[in-house]
């Protein structure tokens, strides 16, 4: 994969909008209100968001990008209405205008943060690309059911007014701005940054930081305005991951290791959490929901440990490692030693429990965190992964499983891939996984699903003592697209979800 890659012209024109289906208007309504309310979207608390409505729809980024198909990515809807005779189906397909985007995460133009604010609405999603380094931006509102494309920030926009590319994670701010993280700069090496976007027009601002305070790796952020705080992770340099993973580039630093501790108000770094070799490659950062929590949690993908991140009682911010997924010894793989590979976390939004994927592994993990110190494993189930029984990697020690677990089947089809990007419902009962993580990646560690295509599945939770089953009436194959087997990433919701949500 590569980022110079050409592409293809946009259409003449867009596709017509069709006319909404009255029921996901409502839907979109009511989930953009707290319980009726009309005081902007979103909910006034995360407690109040466990009240809204079902989830009837998900809208999740399919990839070519990195694939044998030569088509561009597109946004798929998927009806997840157990009412609708379209439920577990794809609904709608929204092809973006280039090749070679690489879709990966998304945001919301507006969320809770602005629920103070009846002039602001959710309704356009935050569309960034990895490889492209454009961002859409998508008219969800409309017509829920078919989201349309309502403009497109060029990459040679975003370099000429901020110098970046590789955006990654969105966030909707108070203000009605949009923020964005970035990678790289405008040649793809390292540089951690902050793209802002109108909230209105969404043209390009600037950058959030002040000047000369970029740190060496960007990935993922999470704020939290009553504590003046924002934290920020690190993946690596762009034009090296890009191309797959080489465990000389960790040892030549060519990756993060290190949170990023940031004044909200000054908009400049305070405090670097270096996590050392227990927190090689932290992604994922959640802080708690409730706005007046000063901890959260953040996955380091390489050393597959969970780390709790705090503020003390001397007002420093520390991380320590409360969840260590131990490595496998194997043979037939391409290290000796097998890392869970971390790639995803969440919470669900009563603080209860802690979610997270290990992609290489192939088990989703559910944790109590009663006690944010001390959480306890409640639930664990295996999507796929590397060392199914029936593969060619041999598990020789392994000090949490008695036996290398089963493969999954599903419909007759073996899954490929793990368990990837994760969403789970707002009253906490159901979540969704999907098994792609990145195209280059996914080439490299699981070529099948690259040709195959990956799936999207449902875990039904018990949320009073814990535990995750399979639920074998809700699926999406992506390998029967019609325009061939295509990656889903990130899952969101119309009206708002438990990665997207921040509460000021």
């Amino acid at each position: 994969m590569s980022t110079k890659s050409k592409s293809t012209a946009p259409p003449a024109s867009p596709p017509a909008v069709k006319k909404p289906r009255i029921d996901c208007v409502i839907e979109t309504a009511a989930m953009s209100n707290c319980n009726g309310c009309t005081s902007g979207p979103g909910y006034a608390t995360p407690l109040d968001a466990m009240k809204g409505p079902r989830e009837k729809l998900l809208y999740i980024p399919c990839i070519y990008t990195g694939t044998e198909i030569k088509k561009p990515d597109y946004l798929a809807t998927v009806d997840c209405d157990p009412a609708s005779t379209n439920y577990g189906k794809v609904i709608h397909r929204l092809a973006m205008p280039y090749t070679n985007d690489e879709l990966h995460h998304s945001g919301w133009n507006a969320c809770s943060s602005c629920f103070g604010d009846s002039s602001k609405s959710r309704n356009k999603l935050v569309l960034p690309s990895l490889s492209s380094s454009r961002v859409y931006i998508i008219d969800t509102g409309s017509d829920p059911q078919a989201p349309q494309v309502f403009k497109v920030v060029e990459p040679e926009m975003i370099k000429a007014k901020a110098k970046l590319s590789y955006p990654h994670t969105s966030h909707c701010l108070a203000n009605g701005q949009v923020m964005i993280s970035a990678m790289g700069d405008e040649d793809g090496n390292a540089k951690g940054s902050f793209l802002l976007l109108d909230g209105k027009t969404f043209d390009v601002t600037g950058t959030w930081e002040k000047e000369g305070c970029s740190p060496p790796f960007g990935y993922d952020f999470w704020y939290q305005p009553r504590h003046n705080v924002m934290i920020s992770s690190e993946w690596g340099v762009p034009n090296l991951f890009s191309k797959g993973f080489n465990p000389q580039h960790v040892a030549e630093g060519k990756y993060g290791r290190t949170l990023h501790v940031w004044n909200w108000k000054e908009r400049s770094p305070v405090q670097d959490i270096d996590l050392g070799e227990d927190g090689m490659i932290p992604l994922e950062l959640r802080f708690l929901h409730n706005p007046d929590a000063t901890e959260g949690y953040v996955g380091a993908a390489l050393s597959s440990n969970m780390l709790r991140f705090y503020k003390d009682q001397n007002g420093k911010w520390k991380a320590d490692k409360v969840i260590d997924v131990l490595p496998k010894k194997v043979e037939g793989w391409a290290l000796p030693d097998m890392p869970g590979l971390i790639t995803d976390c969440l919470l669900s939004l009563d603080d209860h429990y802690l979610y997270f994927s290990n992609w290489i592994h192939g088990d989703v993990r559910q944790y109590d965190i009663t006690d944010t110190t001390n959480p306890k494993l409640v639930g664990q189930l295996f999507i796929g992964g590397s060392i199914c029984n029936d593969g060619s990697v041999k598990v020789t020690e392994d000090k949490e499983l008695k036996s290398q677990p089963d493969p999954l089947y599903i419909n007759g089809k073996r899954v490929e891939g793990g368990p990837q990007m994760l969403q789970l419902s707002l009253d906490g009962k159901r979540l969704y996984v999907t098994t792609s993580l990145f195209s280059s990646w996914d080439n490299q560690f699981y070529p099948k699903m690259a040709k195959n295509g990956s799936f999207l599945v449902m875990m039904d939770v018990d949320t009073e003592k814990g535990g995750l089953t399979l639920n074998k009436n809700f699926y999406v194959d992506f390998g029967t697209e019609p325009d061939g087997p295509s990656l889903a990433h990130e899952i969101r919701y119309p009206g708002g979800d438990c990665t997207s949500d921040i509460w000021v």
